[in-house]
């Protein structure tokens, strides 16, 4: 378990991340997080989980629907 502290940053509340948990999630400056409820609580990944299926789905109906898409488009 890693104790975090939250801190005041600007006019907003952040914590710090120590090396080692950075390093567990294979993060470092400027990459995102993403907090996702948990049933315990939340989870911290730095992934967006199913978010691969969903572009692939999205990218299944752009194919698909390439002429529809272009005359919205328009």
């Amino acid at each position: 378990m890693i104790r975090l502290k939250v801190t005041q940053v600007g006019n907003s509340l952040g914590v710090v991340l120590p090396k080692e948990a950075l390093a567990k999630l294979n993060v470092g400056k400027g990459d995102e997080l993403f907090l996702t409820p948990a049933p315990d609580g939340y989870r911290v990944t730095p992934q967006y989980e199913g978010l691969e299926e969903q572009l692939a789905a999205a990218r299944a109906i752009m194919k698909r629907r390439r002429s529809v898409l272009r005359e919205l488009a328009k």
